[in-house]
């Protein structure tokens, strides 16, 4: 009788064990195998094409090789970019058209190359949303990784940090960074009128000084840590990026992973600092820059949190400044660098360039209304942000099942703007979509394409970069003094190497040759 009594909750307790394993067993195999052929079968039913599911994996060999290939040797200047920065999805969309998708693991990631398709998705933000990568969020999050009420929040807080009357209090600034630079560059040359530089870091070091200063009232040398740890954490979130689709690899205690966690809560810390320094400044009334991004941001916030008590909190506050520190500099950087670049294979749009500079400014230094009169330089560096968009593809992730122009998209699947090659495609830029002709833009952003809006350097819709003005205004300053200084050519050391990281930069550097005008 007491066997017996004891075999029950054993039993019991045995069914349990087993059910929940049986559990376990049809998730996984439904995660690996069953959803992906169900949601293959789909879209293949649609009209899409890619290669076959394969377990677990997908896609993910093909493109870590195919990207590792296209790293291990520069290309000529007249080679077709998007094969080496995007070298998988160009493949994919060679293959098998347009309409095509890959496979990030289990999932499959739909390639939108249509104008229109990638406009209503940026204005359905609600619906078609950003990745929640718990990878990125090592990185950056911010105002870039909300959704919904957060973001509508956070924007509204920092939208005042770059009305045209705080950006130009920020130009003298700017100006100062700039010319650090140039003098460090003037120092470089001999005897000679002429001296090599990898204009590169020395570019890098430019945007990195001037966020510090605009964003912290700081300066590059006291906000060199942050930059250090940033750029590390950069390259380590590439590297991960190939493991991401594993679920839990996140977790797994690793070399890679602690160093990552190490680095994110470092950099936390570092950024918290420079908050709390200035949240007890203004506290105290000791706050000697309330004109800096991050003095307009907390004055705004205190306002909010004054009128509707629905303010930032300090783990916001900090992820909106590290946020100004990523994008401030490497997007901008970025832009700087390949409009070099491209000045030097085009020498007639340099010398078109130099001579509205003169034209405007002379040899005096550049004033802020001045800079919106210098219509060639504008136009040369929208030209050089379609070329070499620094985010060249961005993803979204459905939340439901929608119609999207004649496809219905089903959820669990990824969408990828291909803003690059929609960027080069003839169809909407023309038979010299893949040329650099800074003319398209001749008659503004709008105009500059067939028939409809195809240029998303900066986004589209509501959630259109806030920061474009800043980036912009910056470019043309710094492009403008530099202009003013120097004539610029390639070096024959110099090797083309466009790659894809946080943005596009030069894998190799950019060599260039300098002559004192």
């Amino acid at each position: 009788m007491e066997t017996a009594l004891w075999t029950v909750p054993f039993s019991i307790a045995f069914s349990t064990a087993i059910l929940a394993v049986a559990c376990a067993w049809w998730m996984l195999l439904n995660w690996v195998w069953l959803k992906p052929k169900k949601l293959e079968k789909f879209l293949r039913e649609q009209g899409f094409s890619g290669n076959s599911y394969k377990v677990f994996h997908g896609d993910m060999k093909e493109l870590a090789q195919t990207t590792k290939e296209a790293k291990s040797r520069p290309i000529s200047l007249s080679d077709d970019i998007a094969r080496r920065i995007l070298p998988f999805h160009h493949h994919i969309i060679t293959n098998f058209g347009k309409n095509s998708f890959i496979w990030m693991g289990p999932r499959p990631n739909i390639n939108i190359t249509d104008p229109k398709m990638i406009r209503e998705i940026f204005l359905k933000h609600d619906i078609f949303k950003k990745l929640r990568s718990p990878l990125a969020k090592l990185l950056i999050t911010g105002m870039v990784g909300y959704d919904g009420e957060q973001w509508f929040k956070v924007r509204k807080i920092a939208t005042p940090a770059f009305h045209h009357d705080k950006l130009k209090n920020m130009l003298p600034t700017i100006h100062k960074s700039c010319n650090d630079m140039l003098r460090k560059w003037e120092m470089s040359f001999s005897k000679d009128e002429s001296c090599e530089l990898d204009v590169w870091p020395h570019i890098q070091t430019l945007t990195a000084d001037v966020i510090s200063r605009t964003a912290f009232g700081s300066n590059f040398e006291e906000g060199r840590k942050i930059f250090e740890v940033l750029s590390e954490q950069i390259n380590l979130v590439i590297q991960a990026s190939l493991f991401a689709y594993i679920p839990g690899w996140r977790f797994v205690p690793n070399k890679l992973n602690r160093k990552l966690n190490s680095n994110h809560n470092e950099m936390g810390e570092l950024v918290k600092g420079i908050v709390n320094k200035r949240k007890e400044a203004l506290k105290f009334g000791k706050a000697s820059n309330n004109d800096d991004l991050l003095g307009i941001l907390m004055e705004s916030n205190h306002k909010e949190i004054q009128e509707k008590e629905t303010g930032m909190s300090i783990e916001e506050v900090i992820e909106e400044c590290k946020l100004f520190y990523l994008a401030g500099q490497e997007t901008t950087a970025s832009l700087l660098v390949w409009t070099m670049v491209l000045l030097c294979i085009h020498p007639e749009w340099q010398e078109r360039a130099r001579e509205e500079v003169c034209q405007v400014f002379g040899n005096r230094e550049p004033k802020f209304e001045e800079l919106n009169q210098l219509k060639v330089v504008s136009q040369i560096l929208y030209e050089v942000l379609r070329l070499y968009s620094p985010a060249p593809l961005l993803t979204r992730a459905n939340v439901k099942e929608i119609k999207l122009g004649e496809i219905v998209i089903p959820p669990g699947v990824l969408l990828s703007l291909q803003i690059m090659l929609v960027h080069h495609d003839h169809e909407y830029w023309g038979d010299d979509a893949k040329k650099f002709n800074p003319d398209r833009f001749s008659e503004g952003v709008s105009n500059a394409s067939k028939n409809q809006i195809s240029f998303f350097s900066f986004g589209w819709g509501p959630r259109i970069c806030l920061g474009q003005n800043f980036a912009l205004l910056e470019s043309k300053l710094a492009l403008a003094m530099i202009l003013q200084k120097f004539t610029f050519q390639l070096s024959p050391t110099y090797m083309h190497a466009p790659t894809r990281g946080v943005t596009v930069y030069p894998q190799h550097g950019a060599n260039i040759i300098l002559h004192k005008i």
